[in-house]
């Protein structure tokens, strides 16, 4: 089967996102852009995710959980978890490693955790764009270890991409798949950086705004729905793969 995902969408959440971001608005829009899976990646945090794949699910649409992460040399990398208790052992290790900068008063952006009627439940109380006390190597091996799913975001970006800040990809560097912009073509993102055919690249929207949801896109072909398929699709695996059109 062939579906429709878009692996990189922010809530409310995150600082630089909508306030109209919320998990039922961003169903809807999934919804209305017939994605069939979508990707919540909020800047070092998880914390709407689980609301959002609860919702999605009454809609036939499926959710892989994660985040956003930014590394300590600032490069922005896509990670997700297949089941809720390594979510929250990342979500540990985020707050853990981030390097906090107070925003008590949303000078930053507001950060509302919500719930399903879009009542603030929590403000997180400082800046989660700050990088991460983590290099790269280091975050990548801790979601590997989650069994999870590891992304380097945007590379051909010439912010927090991972070739504008390191210039090269580290060997020692486990990846699943990397994500270009909408803007560019997979033809020359491979030309230009040198990068094999075994390497999969995904088009996403990197929506902060509901008009955003879906605007860029990848169609994988798996067996169904499901974070396996998904991975192995990601990896070009067992005749699973992923195209950017």
């Amino acid at each position: 089967m062939q579906v429709r995902a878009d692996l990189h969408i922010h809530t409310v959440l995150s600082p630089c996102a909508d306030l109209e971001m919320t998990p039922a608005n961003i169903v809807g829009k999934a919804k209305e852009a017939n994605l069939q899976i979508i990707g919540i990646t909020d800047h070092n945090s998880t914390k709407n995710a689980k609301l959002v794949k609860k919702l999605a699910e009454k809609e036939g649409i499926f959710v892989l959980t994660g985040a956003e992460v930014t590394t300590k040399e600032e490069v922005h990398c896509l990670v997700f978890f297949e089941h809720e208790s390594q979510l929250d052992e990342f979500q540990e290790f985020l707050e853990e490693n981030i390097t906090k900068i107070p925003n008590p008063d949303g000078h930053f952006g507001y950060q509302p955790v919500v719930d399903a009627e879009e009542n603030i439940l929590e403000l997180i109380p400082y800046y989660l764009t700050s990088a991460l006390k983590k290099g790269i190597s280091e975050v990548q091996k801790y979601v590997s270890q989650l069994n999870g799913i590891f992304i380097p975001a945007h590379v051909d970006r010439s912010l927090n991409g991972l070739f504008s800040h390191l210039g090269f990809i580290p060997k020692t560097l486990l990846f699943d798949a990397m994500g270009i912009t909408g803007r560019t073509t997979e033809k020359h993102v491979r030309k230009h950086y040198s990068l094999e055919d075994r390497i999969s690249l995904l088009y996403n929207s990197d929506a902060h705004f509901l008009d955003q949801i879906g605007t860029a896109f990848s169609i994988f072909s798996i067996e169904k729905i499901c974070f396996n398929e998904i991975k192995k699709a990601l990896n070009q695996q067992d005749n699973r793969f992923v195209e950017i059109l």
